[in-house]
């Protein structure tokens, strides 16, 4: 009996693996494309329309806010009306405001479409966290954000040389490159988003990829972690929104969001203004690329790694650290190749953070509070992508590392504070539903 659980286990796990990460990473690599291809367009459209580094830090930012208004509101209706049909929408309408941003005339134009886009894209990294959470137990869920994040480094890798080529390259009609680059990836939103109604599962219950004693076996298991999960945290929505600690996630999600946003929408222009004025916007592309290369074995190791030791928290910390050191270094740097040598840094030590984070942050909720908690944090976290930009904007370089370094200080404060509540129940509820319990993780504070 125990080989054949184990042989369902093992069978289950690898089916959801193999059905659910490898698409959900797709979705989330054209997301992040277009939400910081901005910064590559930028190379060309600030001059054709006459945008100031005020402008564009703005410009960055402000995507952000109507993420932040509308992000609740979104993975509370996800909750309601499932994720197939709520991410097919998301995706539909983010790539047409994509779309559009290639024909903006002025500004104003850009400020609208990128608000718009923020509203329209709303909900969808929270969505797919809590999606998560429908099929994988904490055991497994800080591999499965893991792989799901592989999509920013993945982003940069592919994006800095593909936005680029297509500026430099792409003229049809008589219209700048910078417009083609945002009419071309948007349409891959579009087609994705039709693809999703066919291809993603809802629940476990409606999986018939699945056998008959595999979606029992899931359900089960999830079902025994969301008893505890209750047990241990807040069930109301209400009390969760007191909760001190949703807000020490916040901040420490915060932090790492106006170091992340801050530095993927000026990187180009960054590297442009320490360049020789030969440097192409091809050869740019290539050099901002090399941050995003060491992003992969980073989220892959702290997920892993802190999934394996449940030592999430020192993770963490060691990251930021990491993280600071780069930023610190990149103030101090004069030239292009220790600039780039010290944002790599900054960027293991950030991707890094988000390899283990949202594994971390699901353990402080129950499958009642989750819709709302992860969005609460995720949107208030994103204000820091419209922080970060409007930093570098603002002020010099050396200026902008010092200040992204102190928030990152501030953000290692909130963690260092944070700890999970002692498991009380854990043994009551293991012996009702007559179960061995589950993941260690939630004896106490994960480490």
């Amino acid at each position: 009996m125990v080989d054949t659980n184990q042989s369902i286990e093992k069978s289950t796990i690898s089916k959801t693996m193999k059905r659910i990460l490898p698409f959900i990473l797709l979705l989330y690599v054209i997301a992040y494309l277009d939400r910081v291809n901005l910064g590559y367009a930028a190379l060309e459209m600030n001059a054709d329309l006459a945008l100031t580094a005020e402008v564009f830090g703005l410009l960055s930012g402000i995507f952000f806010i109507g993420y932040f208004f509308f992000e609740v509101p979104s993975n509370m209706i996800m909750s309601k009306v499932g994720a197939r049909i709520w991410i097919a929408r998301i995706m539909l309408s983010w790539g047409v405001v994509v779309i559009l941003t290639g024909f903006a005339q002025s500004a104003m134009h850009l400020y609208i479409l990128r608000f718009l886009l923020g509203v329209a894209e709303a909900g969808f990294f929270p969505g797919i966290i809590l999606y998560l959470t429908y099929w994988f137990r904490a055991s497994e869920r800080g591999k499965a954000t893991a792989a799901l994040v592989l999509a920013l480094p993945i982003g940069g890798i592919i994006g800095a040389p593909l936005s680029t080529w297509i500026i430099d390259n792409i003229t049809w009609a008589g219209m700048e490159g910078w417009r083609w680059m945002f009419i071309l990836e948007g349409i891959p939103a579009l087609i994705l988003g039709v693809i999703v109604i066919f291809y993603l599962t809802n629940r476990p219950a409606d999986a018939k990829w699945l056998t008959h004693d595999e979606r029992e076996w899931l359900e089960s298991e999830l079902a025994t972690e969301r008893k505890i999960t209750s047990s241990i945290n807040k069930v109301s929505k209400l009390e969760m929104i007191k909760d001190l600690r949703v807000w020490k996630l916040s901040l420490l999600y915060f932090s790492g969001y106006c170091a992340v946003y801050g530095l993927s929408f000026w990187l180009p222009t960054i590297i442009k203004s320490l360049s020789v004025s030969t440097t192409s916007n091809m050869e740019i592309g290539w050099l901002a690329m090399i941050p995003s290369i060491v992003g992969i074995p980073a989220i892959i190791f702290f997920g892993w790694n802190a999934d394996r030791t449940g030592a999430h928290k020192t993770h963490l910390l060691f990251c930021f650290l990491v993280a600071i050191i780069g930023f610190i270094g990149c103030g101090l740097s004069e030239s292009v190749f220790m600039v780039v040598l010290m944002l790599t840094i900054t960027s293991f030590g950030l991707y890094g953070f988000t390899g283990c984070f949202f594994a971390y942050l699901t353990f402080f909720f129950s499958e009642s509070t989750a819709p709302v908690g992860i969005a609460l944090v995720n949107s208030f976290a994103a204000l820091g992508g419209f922080v970060g930009p409007m930093i570098l904007g603002l002020v010099n370089l050396q200026q902008g590392m010092f200040i992204l370094s102190f928030l990152l200080v501030i953000g290692i404060l909130a963690l260092m504070t944070l700890k999970l509540e002692k498991n009380i129940a854990k043994k009551e509820v293991s012996q009702a539903v007559q179960l061995e319990p589950v993941n260690p993780i939630y004896e106490g504070e994960v480490k």
